[in-house]
């Protein structure tokens, strides 16, 4: 059983500025509440019970928001304003935070979660990914793989070739209802090996980490995840789920300006 999430939000946001200058990407507003809130919100309708966020020391802001404002709330009563009590609702679920002192990339941002996952198996959400799918959310169509088949699980989505060389690419064979998985490229600048590339959701067990532990660090002083994977893949076996559902990355202005629309009106 899949108890527990992290969400990774210690990136600089880099392809959102300048706004993210002073706004973290994850509080980019999608309707009135901002981007991380339905991305818990996901791992809430998935049946996660506890998501560590980890964050970076300029967000101090997404701490805020999944703090309780005794402040905020004693005034609207003052006013006789409870009827807008509504709107400072949080989604229903344990939340804990941890700092990245240093930008070393996705797959440190995953191991500074070791302590806070122990034994068990483990959701991770990536906050530049939204999915609507009138199916189970994202996580949990993971999460129903992993409960068949006790592996490592990761999402996928068909993009077109001229797109592959920005996203993981895996090779893989089809299996009843996914896929498993022979190898993954990172951004292959040529002749990748499908066309199904790694989005945001991923469901994986503990020995994750020791991968992650024996991974070199690459370009920056980066941690990668993708080289965990390879890692991983030597050990076990890893599926991969094509994720039902339309797929927004909140870092493409275009893809942004669409997504709010249609949160907007929900």
């Amino acid at each position: 059983m899949v108890r527990k999430a992290i969400i990774p939000a210690a990136g600089y946001g880099t392809r959102n500025l300048p706004i993210t200058k002073a706004i973290p990407k994850e509080m980019l507003p999608l309707g009135l509440k901002p981007a991380i809130h339905y991305i818990v919100e996901e791992a809430v309708q998935s049946g996660i019970e506890q998501v560590l966020i980890v964050t970076s020391k300029s967000k101090s802001s997404i701490l805020d928001y999944f703090d309780h404002s005794m402040e905020l709330e004693a005034l609207l009563r003052s006013k006789n304003k409870e009827y807008m009590l509504k709107h400072l609702e949080l989604p229903k679920i344990r939340v804990f935070f941890i700092r990245q002192p240093y930008a070393k990339g996705l797959g440190d941002a995953i191991l500074l979660g070791k302590e806070f996952v122990g034994n068990e198996p483990f959701g991770v959400l990536l906050p530049d990914d939204f999915v609507i799918s009138n199916q189970a959310p994202a996580l949990k169509q993971l999460m129903d793989v992993f409960k068949e088949t006790n592996r490592d699980v990761i999402g996928l989505k068909q993009v077109k070739q001229d797109q592959l060389k920005n996203y993981g690419v895996i090779k893989g064979s089809n299996k009843a209802n996914h896929i498993e998985i022979e190898n993954i490229v990172e951004k292959p600048k040529n002749d990748p090996p499908s066309n199904l590339a790694v989005i945001g959701r991923y469901i994986f067990t503990p020995e994750i980490f020791k991968c992650l532990e024996d991974v070199e660090e690459g370009v920056d002083g980066e941690i990668q995840l993708t080289d965990a994977i390879k890692g991983l893949l030597g050990t076990q076996s890893i599926y991969g789920k094509i994720i039902s559902g339309d797929r927004y990355d909140i870092g493409i202005l275009e893809e942004y300006v669409e997504l709010m629309n249609i949160m907007s009106k929900k």
